[in-house]
Order: structure tokens, then sequence, then C-alpha cells
């Protein structure tokens, strides 16, 4: 059951559920239950889905996609309404009749759910559900909001930010088990729900589609962001970097240029388009652009679980620049498989540290290379994802949830949720 296709994976959602669905498909029978954008011709994009899932059914969702005005009439109506935004988008009754028809079809042994906005349907009470939750919806609002210095948006992200942990927190309660992209997002569920059985399931990368090329070291003068533009944790991230970090840049490198390389890049990031700013829009593979820069920056001050665009550099062999931000929930070291920084100085040094050092470039890379290789494979996840749906579908109907140690802390992670004496930082 998810809120999007897996095809073509050219935002987050997308690429993890096209990771693990293929990667379920190549042992299991997997049917695919999914809303399209009301209007778009999804035929491609359902025929590619097709290749590894038994059976794919789409609903059209009028909601997906909205034009400013209509966007903003349904957020006035969820203001007044006990319910989220997210909510109001997502709890559509075609997709009910849909799954209700699927279910009388066909035998399933497990549902697993794509998000917690997908969890307010029913659900038949004798097959097993699985929540997979890509973010803490609920804490990306509570972050935006605290950003925002518009007083009525950042009132109302508030608001919406407090309805959707109620209906996260109750999906979490409805699910026979929770997979997590990342530690602290485990802890959070456990903190609200002790006794909830839980995985860490990280994202990953398709280390056989992005791999390093010998010999393509990328141009000195180059860096990359990419990403979908318009997702606003990348749009602010965009802004951050343009205004405050580049001009500390620019004024050591003068010849330095900026790869901006995502679908819906808008209007405050394409008006800073220029010969040192290059905005290329989407583009079908973003490899190219990959091996042509010096390194990889990600100065995101929002977001949630964990970043796809670090993991996908890093399988590259590519030097990233992140924020703590950026980085969370990676077990990742700063200085040995990446380099972090949050102010506009510290993050402009960083940067400065791998444009001049050839040697300080290949060794981050090289290293990154490896921990995607040990970790962030999507076949590693995949097995982590199946462990656990044999345990669900092992447990009897009357067992208690179990209650697991407290997992152990990763780049990000809240000192309140890591054991004292916690082992170096794993996945």
């Amino acid at each position: 059951m998810s809120p999007y296709l897996p095809e073509p994976p050219r935002a987050g959602g997308p690429v993890r559920l096209r990771g693990l669905v293929r990667g379920l498909a190549r042992s299991h029978s997997v049917s695919l239950l999914a809303f399209v954008p009301a209007g778009r011709d999804d035929r491609s994009a359902i025929a590619s889905s097709r290749r590894y899932c038994v059976d794919v059914v789409t609903v059209p969702n009028e909601r997906l996609g909205l034009e400013e005005t209509a966007k903003r009439s349904l957020q006035l109506r969820s203001l007044f309404s006990r319910h989220s935004y997210e909510y109001m988008v997502h709890r559509r009754a075609p997709l009910q009749a849909e799954l209700d028809g699927m279910l009388e079809r066909s035998p399933y042994d497990l549902i697993q759910i794509v998000g917690c906005n997908m969890a307010k349907h029913s659900y038949p009470p004798d097959v097993p559900l699985v929540l997979d939750e890509q973010n803490i919806e609920y804490d990306i609002l509570r972050r935006t909001a605290a950003l925002e210095p518009f007083v009525p948006r950042n009132l109302y992200g508030a608001i919406d930010a407090l309805k959707l942990r109620t209906e996260e927190e109750d999906a979490w309660r409805r699910a026979d088990a929770c997979s997590l992209v990342s530690a602290r997002d485990e802890a959070i569920v456990r903190r609200s729900l002790p006794g909830a059985q839980t995985a860490v399931v990280p994202n990953g990368a398709d280390t056989d589609f992005f791999s390093p090329r010998i010999n393509r070291p990328g141009r000195r003068d180059t860096l990359l962001f990419f990403g979908v533009a318009d997702y606003y944790p990348n749009t602010d991230g965009l802004l951050f970097f343009l205004h405050e970090v580049l001009p500390l840049l620019k004024r050591r490198y003068p010849s330095l240029q900026l790869l901006i390389v995502g679908k819906s890049p808008p209007p405050a990031i394409r008006r800073w388009a220029s010969t040192d700013v290059i905005v290329t829009g989407q583009v079908e593979d973003v490899r190219p652009y990959i091996e042509r820069a010096r390194a990889v920056v990600v100065p995101l001050r929002i977001g949630g679980g964990t970043r796809l665009k670090v993991l996908e550099a890093m399988a590259m062999a590519k030097p990233v620049i992140s924020t703590t931000l950026g980085a969370e929930g990676l077990a990742v070291a700063d200085g040995d498989n990446i380099m972090l920084g949050d102010t506009p100085d510290e993050f402009a040094t960083q940067v400065g540290r791998v444009l001049d050092d050839d040697d300080l470039a290949e060794r981050l890379g090289t290293a990154a290379r490896r921990l995607v290789e040990a970790n962030y494979d999507w076949r590693i996840s995949v097995r982590r994802l199946e462990a656990l749906h044999a345990d669900v579908l092992r447990r009897p109907e009357d067992a208690p949830r179990p209650v697991f140690p407290e997992p152990v802390a990763t780049v990000g992670d809240r000192p309140e949720a890591v054991p004292a004496g916690a082992a170096a930082p794993q996945p």
C-alpha cells in the first residue's frame, strides 16, 4: 500500500519503495496498490512496476499535486478539522474500495503500508500489518514550522504537526510492526510506544548501478547538489548554500561552479541560474553529473529519516560535505568518510579542504564506498525487512509485543535514546 509508484525512481520515497519491492520480489509474490495523480499518464511507470510485481493496481487521487489555490483551500479546511492536511489528501474512498476488492480476490500473508498516511484506511484484523516509515512525518513538519519566519505559516505548520503526530502514533499502534530507516527514528517510535516491534531497515543504494569509474576524479571547480528541487527541505538547504556559503567559496575559488540537478526547481532557485550556478531540472541519469563533480554538497537544515542522495554519492566514491542534519541517521564519521559543517563558515571550510587536497578527496570517496557496500546496499536492507516479516508471521496472535534493547547511536541521534557506553555507530 503506497502513496506513489516505485517508478520512475526520481524522489526519495519511490527510490526506497523500488529498492525494497524489487528485492522482496526475488523471493516473494508482491502486489502493489498505489495512488497516482489524477490526469497524469502513468502507463509507462505502471508497466515498469509490473516487471517485478505480480499485480499493480492504481487509484487516481485528485488531491495529489494540487495547484496553489486548491492546495491552500484544502489546508484551510484542514485547519478547522480534527484531521491533518495529510490525512485529507490520502484518506480516499476509492482506494479503500480497491483494497477491499484485492483482499477478496487473493489471500495475502501480510500487508506492508508505506508511510503513516496510508495507515488511515481499514485493514482486516487477520492479516498482519507492517508499517514502513521513510520519515517520521510529524517530525519533519515540526522542524519545518520551527524555521518558518512567516508567522501564519509557522502557526499552521505547528498545528498540522500536532494533528499528524496523533495520527502517526495511532498508525504505530495499529501496525503489528514498524520498519524505520534509522536508530533515531526507531527511538522516537519506542519512546511513544515502548512495546512496539520495530526494526531498522536503512535506506540504501544500488551499488551495481551507482559505482565509481576508474580515473574519473571529477572537476576540481565543480560542486553538485541533486534531489527534487521543489521539496521544501531541499529548497531551504539550497537557498542557505546559495545565500550564505557560496559567496564565501567564490572569494577563494572564483571559477567554482555549482550544479543543481533535480526536477521542478522553484522560481527561488531558478533565478540563481548563471554561468556559476547551473540549474538543469530533471535528468534521465544523475551519474554523469556525480562523476563530473569534485564533491556533492548536502546543506540541509530540515528533514527526517536518512538522505538517499548521500548514499548514492558515496556509492560512487564521491566526497560528500553535509550538515549534521543532512547526514542524520547514517553511521558516518566526520573526516573519515564524510565532511560535516553546520555554519556557513564551517561548511565552506570543509568544502575548501576537499577542493584543495586530492589525497583527502580520494580517501573520503574510498571510505564512503566501503561504508555503503558494508551497510547500505539494498540487498542488506531487504534481508532485514524479510527478517521482520518472518518475525511478525511467526508471532502467535495472543503474544505480547516484544521489548527490544535501545538502538546504538548514529549521526543525529538524540542523547537520551542512546545507552551509556554505546559502541561505535552502526546502522
